[in-house]
């Protein structure tokens, strides 16, 4: 009878127990023993994670996550295998809570509402929100916005850029940025909102881009791109950070490995131009980045 007791009350505390300790794994952890990095990524966020001609995912962001994986086989001492994963912005943090993602690295905004469920890497890249309109159209200035049919993804930065910076614009949400596109085209909606980079990206791959315009001249805001983690994993988000800061000073020391990661995108023959102006911008981003800690020996 006692063994019996003893038995059942052992099963008892394994079942209390073993879930507990199962959740307390961290994400270094997990792929120290797993050997695979599991990142959340976009599929239509041109130029900074999107699926190719040939069904590959690629992108500058997913350039940062194959420099990350490199990281941490150095740290770990093992080969690790990066598994991408698409996500909408709604399913990001809902799969970084749950376990289901390590890592999610797309065309991410820091907010601090989402900084109270995840934590952010420090910011590879700047966007902004602007408007896609059809050439000679008349919107732009946040009075022109009033009564408007403004596409835009939900959850997202642009959403709330579109709250602030005009509350009386008729918000269409939309599945996906191809919606998004497909409903201007089609006269479903006035506008489509969605970063700046990822609007000049589109036209960039559009037949018609003559046909269009992003608007208006300065963003109705200005954010930085980073990576998002789950919470409480240190040693895991210094991984991030000290991979993206290397990126950034190899790219502003001219280091030739990473100016063509760089230029691959947003060079004179990238998927994106940026002109001198713009690129000269990203380059002061990345050197405050770099001033504000200590210089990695080369």
């Amino acid at each position: 009878m006692y063994k019996k007791l003893a038995i059942t009350t052992l099963s008892l505390l394994l079942t209390t127990f073993t879930p507990a300790v199962a959740k307390a794994e961290t994400v270094m952890g997990k792929i120290a023993r797993t050997g695979v990095l599991t990142a959340g990524t976009s599929k239509d966020a041109i130029p900074f994670a999107y699926t190719n001609n040939q069904g590959q995912l690629v992108g500058y962001s997913v350039d940062m996550l194959n420099l990350i994986k490199e990281q941490l086989e150095k740290e770990l001492g093992r080969k690790i295998r990066l598994q991408l994963v698409t996500v909408t912005p709604g399913e990001r943090i809902p799969k970084i809570l749950n376990g289901q993602l390590d890592i999610v690295c797309d065309a991410s905004s820091f907010t601090w509402e989402r900084d109270k469920k995840v934590d952010f890497s420090i910011s590879y890249g700047a966007t902004g929100t602007q408007l896609l309109v059809k050439k000679g159209s008349n919107l732009g200035s946040p009075e022109s916005l009033i009564g408007k049919r403004i596409g835009v993804l939900s959850q997202t930065t642009n959403e709330l850029a579109l709250k602030r910076v005009q509350p009386q614009a008729k918000l269409v949400f939309l599945k996906d940025r191809a919606e998004g596109y497909a409903a201007l085209q089609q006269g479903k909606i006035d506008a489509f909102a969605s970063d700046s980079i990822l609007l000049e990206g589109w036209l960039g791959t559009t037949k018609n881009p003559d046909a269009f315009q992003v608007v208006p001249d300065r963003p109705y805001s200005r954010e930085g791109i980073a990576c998002m983690v789950p919470e409480n994993n240190s040693r895991f988000l210094d991984s991030v950070n000290y991979t993206l800061y290397k990126f950034m000073q190899g790219f502003v020391d001219g280091d030739k490995r990473y100016t063509t990661i760089f230029d691959r995108w947003f060079g004179s023959h990238g998927v994106v131009f940026l002109n001198n102006d713009l690129r000269d911008l990203a380059i002061e981003t990345m050197q405050i980045v770099i001033e504000s800690r200590e210089e990695i020996p080369k």
